[in-house]
């Protein structure tokens, strides 16, 4: 399955592969010249892939001012390399292969001796040297600087259209795990709770899963990233379902956690109840006002569930919260990417338009020192949050939460 890199879809809209943006900047009244080289038409690539969009879509649909065939790039590069400012941002470069060999006859496995063996003024590189190794051209000269961080500072802040996207691949997930609640009883399998996650979705528009989904029954939620979904449900199971579908190339990401029976027991509800305290603790904190950091953010969800564990009968020993039932973080960014804008600082402040989840956890071992009622069990509340001037939009908010709802649901009578 095709995804282009985020970075350069956000900047294009272009999303076929071997593609390459230039932006120079230049006097006129927008500031810059935007160039695109794509891959040429060609009859019998569309035979098998489909038609491209071609030299002259480029300009006529995506709005360059220029574009030439993608086989052109290397004659414009030295040109280009040789300007005062230079920002670059190559794609990965592939994995090679189990082999002693690279998987390009003049590429190195390390891109540090790639640096060294390349000279971004040179006229080595050719017509048929693919994109991603003229790119890495850019970066063998000392004055080319990334780029990922200046357009992630930029896709951290989401436009109201933006906004809108994703507020859209929010509500199918929400009512998928809505429909899932209903679906689940004991003796169904994880796989089929996925099955009718990922059938909601895609009878409801979205494009594509976001990721693999974790459903997780029993003791297998104690797993963070379980994605073997292939267990039969018990009775007395909660199930921890992480899911979430992409939409218009933005991803949801949502985590909700009920009763198999659709009737939480008295320590499962306890521990329910001591994460979504602190779950919406944190939503509220998710004020502009506050400046408030996701560092911050995560000590205060530490905080939280400590006095919310020790209220129902936890005796936690220092480093016991982080290291045995709460092992990752608070939050992240959400966008295009589901872990997005990954350069951004988690020490700088929240600001208008950033979308972040809040998706504190606690997963209890079968370790002596925790009381033994909770054992194996694993819960997880994730939600997406918009910052807006008004406070935090919970745009997951169609995914029931608070536990008569999660009951309702898991029993059809919402």
């Amino acid at each position: 399955m095709l995804k282009v890199a985020t970075d350069f879809f956000y900047l294009t809209g272009f999303d076929e592969p071997e593609a390459t943006l230039v932006l120079e900047s230049n006097s006129s009244s927008r500031g810059y010249k935007y160039t695109l080289f794509v891959p040429p038409k060609d009859t019998h690539e569309a035979l098998w892939a489909g038609e491209c969009t071609g030299v002259e879509g480029a300009v006529s649909i995506f709005g360059a001012d220029e574009a030439h065939s993608n086989t052109s790039l290397s004659s414009f590069l030295p040109s280009l390399l040789r300007s005062d400012h230079v920002y670059a941002s190559p794609p990965p470069l592939p994995s090679p292969s189990r082999s002693s060999q690279p998987f390009h006859p003049r590429l190195p496995r390390k891109r540090s001796s790639l640096l060294k063996l390349f000279n971004a003024t040179s006229d080595s590189f050719g017509d048929k040297d693919p994109p991603h190794l003229l790119i890495a051209a850019a970066l063998a000269g000392e004055k080319a600087q990334p780029l990922e961080k200046e357009v992630q500072r930029l896709r951290a802040v989401k436009s109201p259209n933006e906004l809108a996207r994703m507020q859209l691949a929010a509500d199918i997930s929400s009512e998928g795990h809505a429909k899932v609640m209903r679906f689940a009883e004991p003796e169904k399998s994880e796989a089929q709770l996925a099955a009718v996650f990922e059938y909601h979705c895609a009878m409801n528009g979205a494009d594509r899963p976001a990721y693999v989904p974790v459903v997780a029954s029993g003791a297998n939620a104690l797993v963070i990233h379980y994605t073997h979904n292939n267990c039969l449900i018990e009775h007395n199971d909660l199930i921890l379902i992480d899911a979430g579908c992409e939409h218009s190339h933005y991803a949801a990401d949502i985590t909700r956690t009920f009763p198999a029976n659709g009737k939480f027991t008295p320590a499962q509800r306890d521990l329910y109840e001591a994460v979504l305290n602190a779950q919406k603790e944190c939503v509220r904190r998710c004020r502009i006002e506050d400046g408030i950091s996701l560092n911050e953010l995560h000590r205060a969800s530490c905080s939280m569930l400590t006095e919310e564990l020790r209220q129902i009968g936890f005796r936690l020993s220092p480093g016991d919260l982080e290291r045995k039932l709460y092992p990752h973080f608070l939050s992240h960014h959400l966008g295009s990417d589901l872990h997005d804008c990954p350069s951004t600082d988690r020490s700088s402040p929240l600001v208008n338009g950033n979308v972040v989840t809040i998706e504190p956890g606690i997963y209890v071992p079968f370790d002596n020192s925790f009381p033994s009622a909770f054992h194996g069990i694993g819960i997880r509340i994730e939600d997406e949050v918009a910052i807006t001037p008004n406070g935090p939009l919970i745009l997951s908010s169609k995914a029931p939460k608070e536990i008569d709802d999660v009951e309702r649901a898991c029993q059809g009578e919402n």
